[in-house]
């Protein structure tokens, strides 16, 4: 057991732009990124993407943008749009939720990235963004990640970001008026300084050619518990 009597607590995370190599992370703004997120949202196959998502995907600008107005007044979930620097524009969107400063547990969740970022150098970056931002600058213990236990796609992200499986919490949610089994995975702060060290030679700059394929996979590493 881990002696904690020093532990004063996490810090609330904040409405700031977080800025890396390829992508940036910004507040949700209704001006800035509803047209980008609902071109995202809406891009050929949404019902795929919003399968697993709390949210529905949506057909209409009027109920996508009750869904900004809504988002944009929220803490937790406290959402960001990924912006691809490349082009400027917000490629999809990401949220810190189910905060509990008390006890040092953030987790990234709501995840949509559009067909323009998915499993690119811009997502992976979204993710090392938020992952640099809760354990360095906020003090966070415990960085989660969940997911419905049939979206294999989100669990194999899961590993290849880092995070540790942990096991299965059955009928855990109802969503969408479906039981929910949720797989939990999580890094920790004792994880993070050979996660950070992957992150950043992955995301150098000479891990890929001209056309932006990547050279080494993310999950090379020398970290058993990988």
């Amino acid at each position: 057991m881990v002696d904690l009597c020093g532990w004063k607590g996490a810090a609330e995370p904040q409405r700031i732009i977080l800025d890396g190599y390829y992508a940036r992370l910004e507040p949700f703004h209704i001006a800035n990124h509803e047209d980008d997120l609902f071109a995202a949202s809406t891009a050929p196959g949404a019902e795929d993407r919003f399968k697993y998502l709390f949210d529905y995907a949506p057909h209409d600008r009027d109920t996508f943008h009750g869904w900004m107005v809504k988002s944009c007044a929220t803490v937790d979930p406290l959402y960001f749009a990924v912006i691809d620097k490349r082009t400027g524009c917000a490629g999809g969107r990401q949220a810190l939720m189910r905060i509990v400063p008390a006890h040092g547990v953030i987790e990234i969740g709501s995840i949509l990235w559009g067909p323009a970022i998915a499993r690119t150098r811009v997502a992976t970056e979204a993710l090392y963004l938020f992952a640099e931002y809760v354990f360095e600058r906020l003090g966070y213990r415990r960085f989660e990640w969940k997911c419905n236990a049939l979206n294999a796609a989100s669990r194999n992200a899961a590993l290849r970001f880092g995070f540790r499986y942990e096991g299965i919490f059955r009928q855990h949610m109802v969503v969408k008026g479906l039981s929910r089994d949720t797989a939990w995975f999580a890094m920790t702060d004792a994880d993070w300084p050979s996660r950070k060290a992957a992150y950043l030679a992955w995301l150098a700059p000479a891990n890929f050619d001209d056309t932006g394929t990547q050279k080494s996979r993310l999950d090379t590493t020398h970290d058993p518990h990988w």
